[in-house]
């Protein structure tokens, strides 16, 4: 755990000083020091300290990094393309249950020539354009700010029924990380 780093980048960014946290939880800034650069590990009585001096949950200093907020910049989405159709996919972001993706369906375009199914459950929301979303024996058509969930497990499709490109906003998750598909399989 980095969590001397943590507290230091937390430190700055609320412009706090050493000296102020030394004030508020009684440590010494020899201490203090070498908490931050990870030379000493504090207890959890002196962390709840430092937390709170910080106006911080405990929580937040105990988390491992990659469980933290994850930022994608648009210009670092991942794009793929998917299926016969080659339909593009952004990679919105993630964690390690779930994933968000941004679909573009060529006009006439759809996930494959046949209904499929996999583990997980999605919701997806029509950006822009009108699809046909088919599942089983149900069938909706959908334009742009209309919304809609399954369970993936049941056979399903979607298709671009606009004369442009329609664009689908798609959440997936799965029970654990191994069940999340490489790619979109909307």
């Amino acid at each position: 755990m980095d969590i001397g780093s943590a507290i230091r980048a937390i430190r700055k960014r609320k412009n706090i000083t050493i000296a102020q946290i030394c004030e508020a939880t009684g440590l010494s800034q020899g201490f203090m020091s070498q908490v931050e650069t990870n030379k000493t590990s504090p207890s959890i009585a002196t962390l709840d300290n430092i937390a709170a001096a910080l106006n911080v949950p405990l929580t937040y200093l105990l988390m491992k990094k990659e469980n933290r907020m994850s930022v994608v910049r648009k210009e670092e989405r991942k794009a793929t393309t998917s299926g016969s159709e080659k339909l593009k996919v952004e990679h919105l972001s993630g964690t390690k249950n779930m994933r968000l993706m941004l679909v573009e369906l060529p006009p006439g375009a759809s996930t494959g020539d046949a209904p499929h199914a996999h583990k997980g459950q999605e919701s997806h929301m029509v950006i822009r354009g009108e699809i046909v979303a088919e599942q089983g024996e149900d069938s909706a058509v959908l334009e742009e700010g209309d919304s809609f969930s399954w369970d993936a497990c049941i056979p399903h499709s979607v298709k671009n029924l606009s004369d442009g490109v329609s664009v689908v906003l798609i959440a997936v998750y799965t029970e654990s990380e191994s069940e999340l598909e490489p790619d979109f399989m909307a």
